[in-house]
């Protein structure tokens, strides 16, 4: 079972540099850390693709043990954890998001 789920995880961070894991959709965040950190990838200007968590309990409980991250949203740039919304927005903050999604650091 979890190795479907790795599989399809995998697979989701291969197809896109920025993939974001969260609760609902690009269009229609389901949740207030999500939707803070579509803002800032669009307002950083990166092309992404996001994952709806809610529509794969499988995936979703997978996930949590794939990074080693509890919480949604999960932001991951050349299938690494860059981190959730608190590490996205301070990274934002700071310069450092826009370094790291342009293949720094």
């Amino acid at each position: 079972m979890g190795d479907t789920a790795r599989e399809r995880i995998d697979a989701l961070l291969r197809r896109s540099k920025v993939m974001l894991f969260m609760k609902g959709t690009k269009q229609l965040p389901a949740c207030v850390f999500s939707n803070t950190v579509v803002q800032i990838l669009k307002t950083e200007g990166v092309d992404f693709e996001t994952y709806n968590i809610l529509s794969d309990p499988e995936l979703r409980e997978e996930l949590k043990r794939y990074a080693g991250w509890p919480t949604y949203p999960q932001l991951y740039v050349d299938g690494e954890l860059v981190g959730g919304c608190d590490i996205v927005s301070e990274m934002h903050t700071t310069g450092a998001l826009a370094a790291r999604l342009k293949g720094g650091p």
